[in-house]
């Protein structure tokens, strides 16, 4: 507890407290006003320093959480769950009062068929966020606590490590299955409050350095695309072709509605998308991250072979054609 607090104090305590001084000292006057905290990473793994029984551990996070609170009483902080053995579920039931989220991780291997190496994404966030809905119906006051999921480490998790320890490579597929991945959250949001695609540098990253040139691997393009244009109001989706992945969301503003579209087949599929309630003003910007080869990989101090794209402009009222191994998004316009 006295590490704990020590770090929140250094982080968001004023320069009168002995670790905010010190903080001015290293050369950060001002506090740094972290606003989330996790409370342990992976405390149910017996490789992590201070494991110890959920019987045990229930005790300590309370106490924990509660001293550092004490520091600085306008924190938010991240309980450690996990759903195998018990363990998310031991958490809500004991420290439901003392976290505003509760941390879930998980992360995919492999496998041989495309399609399904690509929906194994939203298979796995989508067993999370049902997993969470039902203890909602079955532990006491938990529905009214409203403590949603953080999923703070999520990715694919598998083959050689070519870039060192853990360095793994990912692939032209697991750029596909990190858009589902992304869908998935969309279609989620309602108990899923954040989510942390893990790493960002080397290891199991999305971005890989060598000792001279730093580079973005597969998984980082959709990461991009995504941030950089897709909405933040889910949209409901119906009737699409179940061998595609849809989703769709407004702007902030509602002046656009973006689509994303992931085809994880070998076809190319013809769609004719129906705006219902909207009205498109306008031809809608497109961009494709796309390579027949799902092996396609990118490297240091070569053309990227998974990369972003931008498509001409698509007038969304005719049929749209959905090239094989691609990840789409649309921009449109919409009053």
């Amino acid at each position: 507890a006295y590490s704990a607090t020590a770090e929140v104090e250094y982080a968001n305590g004023l320069t009168d407290t002995p670790m905010g001084k010190w903080r001015a000292q290293n050369g950060s006057r001002e506090p740094f006003k972290v606003k989330w905290w996790c409370v342990g990473n992976e405390m149910w793994g017996q490789w992590q320093l201070g494991y110890m029984q959920l019987e045990h551990y229930v005790l300590k996070h309370n106490w924990v959480e509660e001293m550092m609170r004490k520091v600085d009483p306008t924190i938010k902080t991240v309980g450690s769950g996990d759903l195998g053995g018990g363990w998310t579920e031991g958490m809500l039931k004991n420290c439901a009062d003392h976290m505003d989220l509760i941390s879930e991780h998980f992360y995919c291997q492999t496998r041989g068929d495309l399609t399904a190496h690509v929906s194994w994404m939203p298979e796995m966030v989508r067993s999370k966020a049902d997993a969470h809905r039902k203890y909602r119906e079955t532990i006491p006051g938990l529905k009214e606590k409203d403590i949603r999921i953080a999923l703070d480490e999520w990715n694919y998790w598998y083959g050689l490590h070519v870039f060192g320890e853990l360095g793994t490579r990912y692939f032209m597929k697991d750029a596909l299955g990190i858009a589902a991945g992304l869908h998935e959250y969309f279609r989620n949001s309602d108990i899923i409050y954040m989510a942390n695609y893990a790493q960002t540098v080397n290891v199991i990253g999305c971005i890989k350095t060598t000792k001279t040139e730093a580079f973005l691997d597969s998984t980082a393009m959709p990461l991009i695309l995504y941030r950089r244009e897709f909405g933040t109001i889910p949209v409901s989706v119906s009737g699409w072709n179940q061998k595609l992945d849809v989703s769709a969301a407004l702007t902030e503003d509602r002046k656009h509605l973006t689509i994303g579209i992931v085809n994880a087949t070998y076809d190319t599929y013809e769609a004719i998308i129906d705006l219902k309630g909207l009205k498109a003003t306008g031809t809608a910007k497109g961009w494709i991250i796309s390579n027949s080869n799902v092996l396609a990989y990118n490297d240091a101090g070569k053309p990227l072979e998974v990369n972003i794209v931008s498509m001409p402009k698509t007038d969304l009222a005719g049929k749209i054609s959905i090239p094989p191994v691609s990840n789409i998004v649309f921009k449109v316009p919409v009053q």
